[in-house]
């Protein structure tokens, strides 16, 4: 359902709560997977008075490639997306740029609730986790991973090491931080090679998987030379991709599954996600995990993995199954993935394509867990 704009979240649940009232009026279902029920108040949304929605600040200078940048600078334009959906669910939205006056404004106007959309930090990855840390030292409650969880997330390696601790499936790798570094062969061929910090498939080409040691060597000296960072070596798992969303709505984590069907193979060979593919959109779609003995395996791993990594809220995590044995291995762990209300994020699409959830929904449910704890003067 689409909101105008003179709607509240109390008319469309009463809309809803109508619907499932009448059964002589079925609800036709447009998408693949049951609507799970999210918890949603719209009591306790009317006691935000001001909700601050954070982005990125982003200039040029600060990032090694315009492809880095460009990545980045998407995030005002969605933040304002979501600040209109926030307003058509009656909750009052301000967007904060994430710069040198930040926690100034917040201080002046101070938020009951602060979506954090943050990514970056003067064009660092890592440094993401300074506006936690500023929200946490004025106590101003944020949506998203704490500060642990980002740094956490914000490290391949790290992320790898604890995964590996706790038996859940990765696919063998090496951590590279210096050029020149041979790699170790037993990893087994081909192989993709990352930068140790950045989403979005930042660093990630047409060219990424390698079939040699020779190729890989080269790949990994031209991200190291170009982004200035570390770099994982990762045994490429050819098989299904499966992109797996945790969403926390206070009383229960909802797991969203999504099969990546790709429309194309960036390199004419392996079906992987690279930037040039983000213009393409016959790059891939979304379509619904039927494997159930499949599902039953992703399923308990993805809510450890959530728990192990410290994330919050909402989640997403890129699973490759081992064509051979059927094995689900993470790959990619992202906390505070994209969120807003574009079909072209895997957040959304999937939630909306494959369990016709909405993304005012969604955000009308995370909204109402921070305001339930908000006290009220009776």
């Amino acid at each position: 359902m689409q909101l105008n704009a003179g709607f509240t979240c109390q008319a469309v649940l009463d809309i809803e709560e109508k619907k499932m009232k009448n059964p002589s009026q079925p609800v036709k279902r447009k998408h693949p997977n049951p609507t799970p029920r999210l918890s949603v108040s719209p009591q306790a949304l009317k006691r935000l008075k001001l909700v601050a929605i954070a982005f990125s600040h982003v200039e040029r200078e600060w990032f090694p490639t315009q492809e880095a940048y460009e990545a980045e600078l998407e995030v005002e334009s969605r933040a304002a997306e979501v600040q209109q959906v926030m307003e058509k669910l009656g909750v009052n939205a301000r967007l904060y740029a994430a710069d040198d006056h930040f926690l100034t404004n917040l201080l002046v106007d101070r938020p009951d609730l602060v979506l954090n959309l943050v990514d970056t930090f003067r064009g660092k990855d890592s440094l993401q986790t300074s506006i936690a840390g500023a929200l946490e030292m004025v106590d101003i409650p944020y949506t998203g991973a704490s500060m642990r969880g980002l740094v956490i997330g914000n490290d391949r390696n790290l992320i790898k090491q604890i995964l590996q601790a706790n038996n859940v499936p990765m696919p063998e790798y090496q951590y590279i931080q210096r050029i020149g570094t041979n790699i170790n062969e037993s990893i087994g061929f081909p192989v993709i090679v990352k930068i140790n910090e950045g989403g979005g498939s930042l660093g990630i080409d047409n060219h990424a998987v390698k079939e040699t040691p020779k190729d890989a060597q080269k790949q990994i000296e031209n991200l190291i030379s170009t982004y200035h960072m570390p770099v994982v070596v990762e045994r490429y798992i050819a098989g299904p991709e499966i992109t797996a969303v945790v969403f926390d709505d206070g009383h229960r984590r909802h797991i969203f599954l999504g099969l990546k069907e790709f429309g194309l193979r960036p390199d004419g060979v392996h079906e992987f996600t690279s930037r040039e593919s983000y213009d393409d959109w016959n790059a891939y779609r979304y379509k619904p995990v039927q494997d159930q003995e499949l599902i039953r395996k992703i399923e308990p791993y993805a809510i450890k993995v959530f728990g192990l990594l410290r994330h919050k809220d909402y989640s997403k995590f890129d699973i490759r199954v081992d064509e051979k044995t059927g094995t689900p291995y993470f790959t990619d762990c992202n906390p505070n993935t994209a969120f807003g209300p574009d079909l072209g994020l895997p957040f959304t699409d999937i939630l909306s394509t494959l369990y016709g959830l909405k993304f005012d929904k969604v955000l009308a449910s995370l909204l109402s867990k921070y305001a339930k704890k908000i006290k009220t003067n009776v």
